[in-house]
């Protein structure tokens, strides 16, 4: 289930990517964008072998709309729209608790209210990191993003360790084959879609 993490670390990695782009006006702007939406796509393809096809569009569409959420909301502050901006803002954690619904209707390992506060962890770090870059906090937007990346890492600890529990006739519980088993199996789960 590295493959998972992996997916996440991109995940923050092309959102600060696109964040500092946006906010600079670089002509790679759009460049990230799509890739950072193509992240999305890689997360959804990763739970399509646990949940399948329909699910796994389900939550690429969910995530995207995440995407779509924060860049309204970078839009509307740096055009200093602040009721634009809490519009905007009101709405992504609308899709953050859609994402969590989503998720616990999948898994019972994943209750509602822990995924809730993690997506709402999550969306208060990345704010926090694009008011940090749009202000000019640039220490503070190095600290912000090592909190994000701390945060993401104990998320997707949490969604990986939820699916294993779910399903653990998928993963090797043996000390022999176990490594081999999940490194094979996180490997087809990172790179599927890519």
């Amino acid at each position: 289930m590295l493959g998972l993490r992996d997916l996440w670390v991109d995940h923050i990695v092309y959102t600060r990517n696109y964040i500092i782009s946006f906010v600079a006006g670089l002509p790679d702007t759009n460049i990230v964008a799509q890739r950072l939406l193509k992240n999305q796509e890689d997360i959804g393809t990763a739970i399509k072998p646990f949940y399948g096809e329909s699910a796994g569009t389900k939550l690429t569409d969910l995530l995207k709309g995440h995407i779509f959420g924060a860049v309204a909301i970078l839009k509307a502050a740096k055009a200093g729209n602040s009721t634009g901006a809490a519009q905007a803002e009101k709405k992504w954690y609308e899709n953050a608790d859609q994402i969590a619904t989503f998720l616990a209707s999948a898994n019972p390992n994943w209750p509602m209210q822990d995924l809730k506060t993690m997506l709402h962890n999550h969306l208060a770090l990345t704010k926090s990191e694009a008011v940090a870059r749009l202000t000019g906090n640039y220490t503070g937007d190095i600290a912000a993003f090592d909190k994000v990346h701390r945060q993401v890492m104990m998320m997707s600890d949490e969604l990986a360790d939820g699916i294993i529990k779910q399903f653990p006739d998928k993963f090797s519980s043996s000390p022999s084959s176990s490594p081999s088993t999940n490194a094979t199996h996180s490997a087809n789960i990172s790179t599927k879609g890519a």
